[in-house]
């Protein structure tokens, strides 16, 4: 296909070859997408000439894929144009409906490699645009003002107010006054607007005193050129509002390409095969009824509580109970929403709709309800603290001036208030937090917003799930040990165990893929027993694999380690045992070790059976509550129970058996092995790789109350200095544009500085 387009140039100037394309995919598999309710839904704009449309494309990971998907006009002429945005893992497409589909655009990138990634959620509603161009126009104007009000103050500071060119004094100080007009009421009115909004609930929040410095500042500074006493503190004035709007942009500034919000309907399939009149046929899974007999394939979720009607059915539940290890299903027996189907197709009837399925009861919990890290950070009552010395010390000096010298009363009070600005408090903490959030981010812990990092201080408790969080996604670890095996041996083994199904028969088939014999290996008697082994014979000799029970092994020999025992029986001797066990994430018990030395109480809540029990006892020691079998709502009591003993709870999970306990938590981070794509619900989300460095992002998160202590010192110093001018009514404009922009500067350096250092002395990025 790229030679037919004239696309292989490409690969002559990069070696990254990109994803094979695999160009297999079940005939109507994407019929549904003929259907036009679900197309209003997934399309962002749709005419006779022109229709747009965005899709994840998880598989996305180089430069070639950028590339590939950036030229698709010149492979199908029906697409105008498509625009990927790498960081999220998207492609924005324009197409003609009159020369091709929607069907046909998902099947051609289907059939390149990159199949989007549809959900639910997907058909459910539009994604959000959290782009806030407001913001960043008030950003704009506030800067262009500011910097030109500056500059034509040069030459009333340098010349300490005598310019001796007749006029121009006036011409600058009427233009500075112009100018700051759009910054008093566009750029500042988020500001203003957050103030009366506290003063409306009698709240005094941190944007009342920073509301009263910019009224008073520009009110002053209107007296004073208006009546011609002087050039006023609009320098000041319009400094305050755009190092404030630059301070919130930077600390609102989240990760947009993770979504932390996310229910049930994000991982189900938007599209399911259902037989109907012996026809088969692909139509929105919304649509779905009682009684439908849908076709589930290899690898597919299974949308909805079904009976199995044909097929051998082994089903995945890690994702909804965290049981690493697929069930086996026999006919008749009943399949809950959110498996994942490992094997062949098969056939279920559903028993219930999506919206009645036990995985849609995950999410009934009245915890989805509640919403977390909004309460008030520890900088808000110290801006309280910093109004009510601020308004004590305005009237003592009004006080004092106006027994004596009334005309000294106005200047000094206006002084005070305007100098005596919180805005450094506020700057400290929203550039400590900001930077904070762009370290976490460095280290692949993104954080839904600053709030977190203040709950993530606050831990005392933590939390782990076991499969996929503590050990790797689809990894295990395999050990033989008894009688070794010639290679004859070993290829009779492998050429038993491919003939199963079973999750554990394919991982000795994988484990032993590079076995090969040259002589021609014939499997005759092939059984297979449900819960118990395999036998057959190969080349006339008996062979058997399974339970101790089932090669008449009356124990488990010690020494054989935890994990799940296979034992091997050949010509009815036994060989000995395959031991298959969780492979766990490279450093977890160093990060573990480093939790339980810095006081944290540590807690293991596992879905998974107690096959490891042993192995996690050593890994978290003897006095570390280690519970398994447990299901979400056993999660979720149990966090409650140590919340209500006053701990602060933060739980490492995955999937969505931890969402419930994920938001119960008083800080919920999910781990993923792919950031871009799934993840429950969550506070943050970490990549699976990261989690050994738990102990440094929590000293980090701990880290940043200090800092921000450290720059409040910095700002009080600053105000103190500032004060003994206001106070005695002789503030100088020059002081004052000297004073105020450089409070700003160094304390924004100085968190930025300190944040960083510290993050390398802890040992992050």
């Amino acid at each position: 296909m790229l030679n037919e387009n004239n696309l292989c140039t490409y690969y002559n100037f990069d070696k990254n070859p990109g994803i094979k394309a695999k160009g297999k995919f079940v005939a109507e598999r994407f019929a549904y997408l003929d259907d036009a309710t679900t197309i209003n839904k997934l399309v962002q704009y749709c005419s006779s000439t022109q229709t747009n449309v965005t899709f994840s494309l998880p598989q996305m990971h180089c430069s070639s894929c950028v590339f590939l998907l950036e030229n698709l006009h010149r492979i199908e002429p029906g697409i105008t144009k498509s625009q990927v945005n790498f960081q999220r893992r998207e492609v924005f497409i324009i197409f003609d409906p009159v020369a091709i589909n929607l069907r046909k655009v998902v099947e051609l990138l289907a059939f390149i490699g990159y199949e989007p990634a549809l959900s639910l959620k997907d058909g459910s509603k539009k994604k959000k645009v959290t782009y806030n161009k407001k913001q960043i126009y008030q950003i704009g104007v506030a800067g262009f003002c500011f910097s030109n009000i500056m500059m034509l103050s040069f030459p009333e500071y340098f010349s300490s107010g005598h310019i001796e060119q007749a006029g121009l004094k006036e011409v600058f100080t009427w233009l500075n006054l112009f100018l700051s007009l759009p910054v008093l009421f566009f750029s500042a009115s988020s500001i203003v607007i957050s103030a009366w909004k506290g003063l409306r609930k009698r709240f005094l929040n941190i944007d009342a005193p920073i509301t009263l410095a910019i009224i008073v500042t520009f009110s002053r500074s209107y007296y004073e050129i208006i009546s011609g006493h002087g050039a006023g503190y609009l320098d000041s004035g319009t400094g305050i509002v755009f190092f404030m709007l630059i301070g919130r942009w930077f600390q609102n500034k989240t990760y947009d390409s993770f979504s932390f919000d996310r229910d049930y309907t994000s991982y189900f399939p938007l599209g399911v095969s259902i037989i109907q009149n012996g026809t088969e046929k692909n139509i929105p899974v919304t649509q779905l009824q009682k009684n439908d007999c849908i076709i589930i394939r290899n690898g597919e979720m299974i949308p909805a509580d079904a009976i199995l009607l044909k097929g051998e059915a082994s089903v995945d539940y890690s994702f909804v109970s965290g049981e690493s290890t697929p069930l086996q299903k026999n006919m008749g027996e009943l399949i809950y929403a959110g498996g994942k189907q490992c094997g062949s197709a098969i056939e279920l009837q559903i028993i219930n709709e999506v919206s009645q399925s036990y995985i849609t009861q995950l999410w009934n919990n009245d915890i989805f309800k509640h919403k977390k890290n909004q309460e008030q950070s520890f900088i808000h009552p110290w801006s309280r603290y910093f109004t009510l010395v601020l308004f004590s010390v305005a009237i003592v000096t009004a006080i004092y001036w106006s027994i004596a010298d009334t005309s000294r009363l106005l200047p000094a009070v206006t002084a005070v208030l305007i100098v005596a600005c919180p805005c450094s408090l506020l700057l400290s903490a929203t550039f400590t937090y900001g930077n904070m959030l762009r370290i976490f981010g460095k280290n692949k812990l993104y954080l839904k917003n600053a709030g977190v990092i203040e709950s993530m201080a606050k831990a005392d408790t933590v939390i782990f799930d076991k499969t996929g969080t503590i050990t790797q996604s689809n990894t295990s670890q395999v050990l033989y040990k008894g009688t070794p095996l010639s290679n004859r041996e070993l290829a009779a083994i492998k050429a038993v165990t491919r003939q199963s199904a079973h999750p554990l028969s394919k991982i000795i088939t994988a484990t032993l893929g590079n076995v090969n014999n040259d002589q021609l290996l014939t499997v005759n008697g092939f059984k297979e027993f449900a819960g118990k082994g395999i036998e057959a014979t190969v080349n006339d000799i008996p062979l058997k694999i399974g339970s101790s029970s089932f090669v008449n092994e009356p124990y488990e020999p010690e020494g054989y380690g935890t994990g799940s025992h296979i034992h091997v029986q050949l010509n009815k001797i036994h060989m000995g045992t395959f031991t298959i066990s969780n492979q766990y994430r490279p450093g977890i018990k160093e990060a573990v070790s480093l939790l339980q030395h810095k006081g944290y109480e540590l807690h293991l809540l596992s879905g998974d059976n107690d096959t490891e029990k042993n192995t996690l006892t050593r890994l978290f020691g003897k006095n570390t509550d280690v519970q398994f079998n447990q299901s979400p709502q056993n999660k979720l009591d149990t966090i409650q129970q140590l919340q209500q003993q006053h701990k602060n709870v933060l739980m490492f999970g995955d999937g969505l058996n931890d969402a419930g306990a994920l938001m119960q938590s008083d800080t919920g981070i999910a781990v993923s092995d792919n950031t871009t794509q799934f993840s429950p619900a969550c506070d943050a989300i970490i990549d699976g790789a990261n989690i050994r460095l738990a102990p440094q992002l929590l000293a980090y998160a701990k880290a940043g109350k200090k800092i921000v202590a450290a720059s409040f010192i910095l700002s009080i110093l600053y105000n103190v200095a500032g004060l003994s001018f206001a106070v005695q009514g002789t503030l100088a404009p020059i002081v004052a544009a000297i004073l105020m922009p450089a409070s700003s500067i160094s304390i924004v350096l100085l968190v930025t500085l300190l944040s960083s250092f510290t993050a390398k002395r802890i040992g992050l990025k």
